[in-house]
């Protein structure tokens, strides 16, 4: 059962409370990020074109068998 004690409010209080919570990181933070993220991007980037091209090259390598 719900508690009596608990006091109610309306959607949009909850919302604004919980807004009032949120700790948004400092643009130093998300340049540091942003980079991070791009980084990591180009270095997969280029792993899954070194795959591409092995495999690419055993399965030439296999039909020309």
């Amino acid at each position: 059962m719900a508690d009596k004690n608990v006091k109610k409010t309306g959607f949009f209080e909850g919302v604004k409370a919980e807004f009032a919570k949120i700790t948004w990181p400092t643009p130093r933070e998300v340049g540091k990020q942003t980079f991070a993220v791009t980084v990591i991007s180009v270095i997969v980037g280029a792993l899954i074109a070194l795959l591409d091209m092995a495999f690419q090259y055993g399965v030439d390598f296999l039909i020309k068998l």
